[in-house]
């Protein structure tokens, strides 16, 4: 039975207004069905109002008691060669999901005044971020775990805090910095996986795989129309960016084919390389 606080039933039929009750959901299972329930709303009407100046009411994000949150140093981490190595390992995953839908919602209610198309692409994300974790999740149970078994850290939505005044802070150093290092990645563990024999969860990394690539471009491409409505160089604004919130420059190895697709131009990529050949 869910708890004051852990409905999925959105009050609000406006996207931004009803993006934020969401994230204020608590129970897991709950919020991924607030944003389907959210999402299909929108879908229904359309309803979004860019301008609106909105306040919560209830802390942010909404989240379970556990996993407890730990530094990032005491995350277990085990070999996926054994059922509760992998365990641990998808529970990971699962967790940077969980914070994923967190983070495409917050984008949503938080940042006014920009166009349209900016808020449809955040759902979008949020949705494909439920689902993620829907798939992890099941495939947990499988493995005799269950979300919250396990320590996870909270560096995901710790940037999201700090860059919580500035849309292209955040469009810089969530999407085109934390979430492009999935895709960096996600080759080396998809290949744990298959020498574990786990099919199954290789099929969810490249469901996961496919979408976030879709993700971060999406991060890209609002990045790049901040930086031009704010009359910004692209490049030069995300090393200040990085150097301004005091966050350590991404360092290789490099997946260049998936942040081509994901949309790094050549510049970026060698900008990139070059940092992790002398940082």
């Amino acid at each position: 039975m869910l708890t004051e606080g852990q409905s999925s039933r959105i009050e609000s039929a406006e996207l931004r207004a009803a993006a934020l009750q969401a994230l204020a959901v608590i129970d897991p299972d709950a919020k991924v069905a607030a944003v389907q329930s959210l999402s299909a709303a929108f879908a229904a009407t359309g309803a979004l109002d860019p301008t609106a100046a909105l306040e919560p009411t209830q802390p942010l994000p909404g989240r379970p008691a556990r996993p407890v949150l730990v530094h990032p140093a005491r995350v277990p981490r085990r070999s996926p060669n054994t059922v509760q190595g992998r365990a641990a390992l998808l529970h990971a995953l699962a967790h940077i999901e969980f914070n994923a839908i967190n983070l495409a919602l917050d984008a949503i209610w938080r940042f006014p005044g920009l166009p349209a198309a900016f808020y449809s692409d955040w759902l979008k994300v949020a949705r494909e971020e439920a689902l993620h974790f829907s798939l992890l999740v099941e495939h947990l149970h499988r493995l005799g775990a269950a979300y919250g078994d396990f320590e996870a850290h909270d560096g995901l939505w710790t940037m999201a805090q700090k860059t919580a005044a500035d849309p292209l802070a955040r469009m810089a150093l969530v999407p085109r910095l934390l979430e492009a290092r999935g895709l960096d990645a996600s080759p080396p563990i998809r290949a744990k996986l298959a020498a574990a024999g786990d099919a199954r969860a290789v099929e969810i990394l490249d469901v996961i795989m496919r979408d976030e690539v879709g993700h971060v471009e999406i991060g890209n491409r609002w990045y790049r129309y901040l930086c031009v409505q704010q009359g910004r160089e692209p490049v030069a604004t995300f090393w200040a960016l990085l150097e301004q919130y005091g966050t350590p420059a991404p360092k290789g190895p490099f997946n260049l084919d998936a942040r081509r697709a994901a949309g790094f131009t050549a510049a970026e990529l060698d900008a990139l390389e070059l940092n992790a050949q002398t940082g």
